[in-house]
């Protein structure tokens, strides 16, 4: 008997290209975490002011997201995808060629504009065409762009940087962006299921639908919460590692390569893990390892290269498990027609969340004339507090997917079931 395939080779296409894009615009983002050590000392800025750089990406990104949300169940996600990927190369383009600090900050709002709306459109076209049972897997496909940016994109920058300037890992984003775009002109087919039950409101009155609903706030409130880790710590990691720990310039791209690797191997079992498990479980355990060892790296003083990077590792393996399984999760909440909308504002919520931790880490963290981020273990504890918030407030995102779960089940038992009979907290009421 032949085992049925999971995926057809149209899937697993798409799974891929979406991946090459969630690649190139994480590895914009997270390219300057690395460059912040040389960044700073080669503009001569200060850590809130770099800190603002990260943030300006991060608050743009957020309100076009806002205003994006009302259009995005509206058009082909095609053309959308198309049209604001061509505008996150621009932007990118932008930073290969800032010549000082003001110009960096003001490419990087260009950047964030069009960068924003892209992860949630990716997320949209997952949730249309990957049904929920093996959505945790294709989550698990996808996020392996975060481990691939640290792999290949952050070594590779780094190197270039080191040797052509810190404009020269930009260069390269836009180049690798280029080939990405061609590649879905080419062979990415229209996703238009969702405009069988588009909604006749305006794209205005379509923002305020989605976001007056009761379980749509309660998944923006977790995600709020949920983007504080990442953002507070990676903008200074770099610069921790060099001044702190005492790891070279030069071994920096090991720490990130390996510490990229061992995420890439475990982002695919993490998926079918969450599949198996379920979502919320996965998501507490790897909130509880993330947070056990962010503390623990956040206190390190001088360490050892091998040291770092089992800690690096294992962290990386807890936050790979909350993005993951709480992605796949959020995906269940919004109906059909709300899917884009809903993802648009869960994006900007996160990056706006985003952008205001990393300018409150940038206030924290105090850097002496030497080079050493002092106060860094108060990231480390404050990080910890925002990830036992999370899972609070993931508990009722959790309970309403099941109930929704449960509401189709009995709907798909009974044929003819009136609708008045499927509970108010569902999707449509």
């Amino acid at each position: 008997m032949t085992k049925q395939k999971i995926f057809t080779g149209y899937e697993v296409f798409m799974i891929a290209i979406l991946t090459f894009i969630q690649f190139t615009v994480i590895l914009d983002f997270m390219v300057l975490s690395p460059l912040g050590a040389i960044l700073m000392p080669t503009l001569k800025i200060t850590p809130p002011q770099f800190g603002m750089v990260v943030s300006a990406y991060a608050f743009s990104a957020g309100g076009a997201g806002l205003l994006a949300a009302g259009f995005a169940d509206k058009f082909d996600r095609k053309k959308m995808l198309l049209f604001f990927y061509a505008g996150f190369v621009l932007g990118t383009a932008l930073c290969a060629w800032a010549p000082n600090y003001h110009y960096l900050l003001i490419a990087r709002i260009v950047t964030g504009v069009f960068a924003g709306v892209i992860g949630s459109i990716a997320f949209a076209i997952i949730t249309d065409l990957f049904r929920m049972e093996v959505r945790g897997r294709v989550m698990g496909f996808v996020q392996m762009a975060f481990a691939g940016s640290q792999v290949l994109g952050i070594p590779i920058g780094l190197i270039l940087a080191n040797h052509w300037g810190w404009h020269a890992p930009f260069t390269m984003i836009v180049a690798v962006s280029a080939i990405v775009g061609v590649i879905i002109v080419v062979y990415m087919k229209p996703v238009t299921s969702h405009l069988l039950e588009r909604s006749k409101a305006n794209a205005f009155q379509h923002l305020l639908t989605t976001v007056q609903k009761p379980h749509y706030l309660r998944a923006f409130a977790a995600t709020t919460l949920l983007a504080t880790g990442g953002f507070m710590l990676m903008p200074f990691a770099s610069a921790f590692s060099v001044n702190n720990l005492h790891i070279s310039l030069k071994q920096l791209p090991i720490l990130y390569m390996i510490t990229g690797i061992f995420s890439m191997a475990t982002g695919p079992f993490i998926g079918r893990l969450s599949d198996a498990k379920g979502k919320y479980p996965v998501f507490i355990a790897g909130s509880i390892v993330a947070m056990v060892m962010a503390i623990i790296y956040c206190n390190l003083g001088v360490t050892p290269l091998w040291i770092v990077i089992v800690i690096s590792c294992v962290m990386f393996t807890g936050v790979s498990s909350r993005i993951i399984s709480s992605s796949a999760l959020l995906s269940a909440v919004p109906a059909a027609n709300d899917r884009g909308a809903f993802m648009s504002i869960n994006a900007s919520v996160q990056q706006i969340a985003g952008g205001i931790a990393t300018f409150i880490a940038g206030l924290i963290v105090v850097e002496t004339p030497s080079g050493y981020l002092d106060r860094y273990d108060m990231l480390g504890y404050t990080v910890a507090g925002a990830m036992i918030l999370t899972i609070l407030m993931m508990y009722t995102v959790n309970r309403y997917v099941q109930q929704q779960t449960a509401a189709r089940a009995v709907a798909t038992a009974v044929p003819g079931m009136p609708v008045s009979a499927v509970p108010a907290d569902t999707p449509g009421h």
